[in-house]
């Protein structure tokens, strides 16, 4: 179990994460949403061991993150909406050095390295510099290197980005059969169709407070909405989409 007790972040008089509380069980797959600068990707931070918070604590499986950071890593794996990667080394090289980090034996290492590049098609690309690499396949990089030591809490951040159509869906099956065996995925995204088929809940972040916290279903039902975006929409949404088109429409043709 992942836990969060009054998590705060706060950046001198600014606070970016405001006292939030969550507790997400094994299997559990949850939607982390809210409009840019909402705290999300500082929430992931703080999970994550990448940046401690002001205030509050993180628990997994009974015990406190920060004071355990090393043990919790193991246990980790994390892509992040901004990638940090030795671009100037080979796919192969980088991923040999994350799974060596981790203390995987180097012969299953380099197995599931191979494994792991020919269903992500990369096979053929896997000795290149990353520097040389489009930004899906860096994702795909970035994703392999979550997965290689099969981590029991799994936090996704924006993973999507750049990714094809065929490993969009690939990633959208291994999300589900993942959280059948128990894991613990915390699925942040701005593509919430995707987001609606992942996740078995939803957390709402606003202005670094969570505005909701259910699964879709019921969120849909309490709402009297037909979809995850509608729900988003009327929690989060300030103003009214239609009426912006129809301003950035009018500016668009403004010629003097």
């Amino acid at each position: 179990m992942l836990e969060l007790k009054g998590i705060t972040k706060k950046y001198q008089f600014l606070k970016v994460v405001d006292n939030i509380s969550f507790t997400i069980k094994s299997g559990e797959s949850v939607g982390y949403l809210g409009p840019n600068g909402a705290g999300k990707s500082t929430t992931i931070k703080m999970i994550a061991g990448l940046l401690e918070p002001t205030e509050g604590e993180i628990f997994y499986a009974g015990r406190n993150v920060w004071k355990n950071l090393v043990w919790f890593k193991q246990r980790l794996g994390y892509v992040p909406e901004e990638p940090a990667i030795y671009s100037h080394l080979s796919a192969f090289d980088y991923l040999l050095m994350v799974g060596r980090l981790l203390g995987l034996k180097e012969s299953v290492l380099k197995a599931k390295i191979k494994g792991f590049m020919e269903v992500f098609d990369l096979a053929g690309d896997m000795y290149s510099e990353i520097a040389s690499f489009s930004k899906g396949m860096t994702q795909k990089v970035l994703i392999t290197a979550a997965l290689l030591h099969d981590p029991e809490v799994l936090l996704l951040d924006e993973p999507l980005s750049g990714l094809d159509v065929s490993t969009i869906l690939i990633i959208e099956q291994l999300v589900r059969r993942l959280a059948s065996e128990g894991r613990i995925i915390i699925y942040s995204s701005h593509i919430l169709d995707i987001v609606e088929k992942v996740a078995s809940r939803v957390l709402i972040l606003y202005q670094g407070t969570v505005r909701a916290d259910d699964s879709v279903e019921n969120l849909r039902q309490l709402m009297k909405v037909p979809s995850l975006e509608e729900v988003f929409s009327q929690l989060v949404v300030q103003e009214d989409p239609e009426a912006a088109a129809a301003d950035l429409l009018s500016l668009m043709k403004k010629n003097a």
